[in-house]
């Protein structure tokens, strides 16, 4: 595909009055699933403590949440497109607020799980319509750049805010008032949003398609939960049957799109270079962290024995270099270069995850804080960047189906890492050699252990602790380990994939 730009006059003829404000109205919205995704981190080891989930439940309350909204983001994005982005956005957060309660007062592991996966139904409203409401308020390129820097800055941010203000509310209340803190940004979201967004869709949309609609769901739900208990249990005829299931469903998807006049999602959109590198990048680079980052806060405090609170603060630096990233990336993209920009962010954050195969008990906090700063930086970079990349390629009309691509790619590689490199994480752990008379439940996740500990005498509680928090920390470098090779491996990738890729604006010309 090939772009030329828009005259300057042409430019400021539609630009939109008041898109600045609506645009603080639409990282409200990011703000929510951002901080609701970083908490569960650190209210891991309460859950732990207060449902005692096994640990395969306790992976699934990490990642059904990503799971179900992989499942839906192309259908929700595809049904903005249709009957209106600020709608679906809004209603979108009205649920999203009103499950987070349920998701507060979940008293087995069973409901909590249920309660994430409903939150999953109504976040995977959310994020396509932002980004696509973006694309129709700045028609600047280089405006939209700085939009969609401030946007993936807001979500770094949450990241900070979240563990914070979540350690704050762990110290003082139960776990599960870390849900509440979605309902006031809702509130906000809500009626400030019906106020100052524009509405938006696509013309002539076509007809809704729901067996489109059921072949992705059942696709992506299908796959990622074959990955995720394979890593985990190894091979099973069940969990084949589910993966052959979910390719199979896939397929069919992919095929009835190409033969739809008005298709679900456009497969056109990935013949341009541009778009498919970027949304593979985004995809391998979220593996390659997202099971290392929920692991993270277990070892800040199950490990090193910090409260909810100084846990949180520790993560800041990520946050700190991802804000700072977002915010240049667009400028230093067209100065520089798409690849330079995204393959640099990726290596960086490779070589600031290998750094982490060091970790042990005590590791000083100078090495983690500062490899967190540089993951942050990098993937603030590349993030931003791919993002541009990905609007950019698209007619606006089809904003929300490629915003939910993108988003999908990111809720994708979420859930796949969290299985994989978790997975490696509570098998490595699972190993460890415990004293006699151990509860069973000791080896099923770290805060088990903790817990169990308790009811041990002294000499026998200090052993099992010494050997579970060991084999929990080896197993954290080696997925440490996997996920720096994933994102070296995507940096060279990206290299090549992106390379006459330019953004708008930077005075040269867009080629697919």
């Amino acid at each position: 595909m090939t772009r030329t730009l828009q005259p300057a006059s042409a430019i400021e003829a539609v630009k939109r009055p008041g898109r600045w404000l609506a645009l603080s109205v639409l990282v409200l919205a990011v703000l929510l699933v951002a901080v609701d995704a970083t908490v569960l981190g650190l209210a891991t080891p309460y859950i732990s403590e207060d449902l005692a989930p096994t640990g395969t439940q306790l992976l699934w309350i990490g990642d059904v949440y990503s799971f179900v909204i992989a499942g839906l983001l192309v259908t929700m994005g595809s049904l903005g497109d249709r009957v209106g982005r600020k709608r679906i956005l809004l209603i979108g957060a009205t649920a999203f607020g009103a499950v987070s309660v349920l998701n507060a007062y979940a008293d087995s592991p069973e409901l909590l799980i249920l309660a994430r996966a409903l939150l999953g139904v109504a976040g995977a409203t959310l994020m396509p319509a932002t980004l696509a409401l973006i694309r129709n308020l700045f028609h600047d390129p280089r405006e939209r750049s700085l939009a969609i820097g401030i946007w993936g800055a807001t979500a770094s941010a949450g990241t900070a805010v979240g563990p914070i203000v979540g350690g704050f509310l762990l110290e003082h209340f139960w776990w599960g008032s870390v849900f509440l803190i979605n309902l006031p940004v809702m509130a906000v979201l809500v009626l400030v949003g019906r106020k100052l967004l524009p509405e938006s869709r696509n013309p002539n949309p076509g007809p809704w398609d729901p067996a489109s609609v059921l072949l992705s769901l059942v696709g992506m739900i299908g796959l990622v939960y074959a990955v995720k208990e394979a890593a985990a249990h190894g091979f099973a005829w069940a969990t084949a049957a589910a993966g052959l299931l979910g390719g199979a469903a896939l397929y069919g998807f992919v095929r009835r799109q190409l033969t739809l006049p008005s298709p679900l999602l456009d497969m056109r959109l990935f013949r341009n270079h541009g778009f498919s590198g970027a949304v593979l990048a985004d995809l391998l680079t979220i593996l390659g962290l997202s099971g290392l980052v929920f692991f993270l806060s277990q070892y800040l405090q199950l490990v090193q024995g910090r409260g909810p609170l100084e846990a949180g603060l520790a993560e800041l630096p990520a946050a700190i270099g991802a804000v700072t990233a977002g915010l240049i990336a667009g400028a230093a993209a067209r100065r520089y270069s798409v690849r330079s920009v995204v393959a640099g962010g990726l290596a960086a954050v490779g070589l600031a995850l290998a750094s982490l195969t060091f970790l042990d008990q005590s590791t000083g906090y100078p090495l983690l804080g500062a490899a967190l700063l540089v993951v942050g930086v990098g993937a603030g970079f590349s993030f931003t960047v791919t993002a541009d990349v990905i609007l950019a390629s698209v007619p606006k009309e089809q904003a929300g189906a490629a915003s939910a691509v993108s988003e999908t790619a990111y809720e994708l590689g979420a859930a796949l890492g969290i299985a994989l490199l978790g997975s490696i994480v509570t098998g490595v752990y699972r190993g460890f050699p415990s004293p006699p008379d151990t509860p069973e439940g000791a080896h099923e996740s770290l805060g088990g252990a903790v817990e169990a500990a308790h009811a041990l005498p002294a000499r026998t509680s200090e052993a099992l602790l010494h050997a579970a928090r060991e084999s929990f920390v080896d197993g954290l470098a080696i997925a440490a380990g996997a996920g720096a090779a994933v994102l070296l491996t995507t940096a060279v990738a990206a290299w090549f994939m992106l390379r006459n890729q330019h953004l708008e604006g930077s005075g040269r010309k867009t080629h697919g």
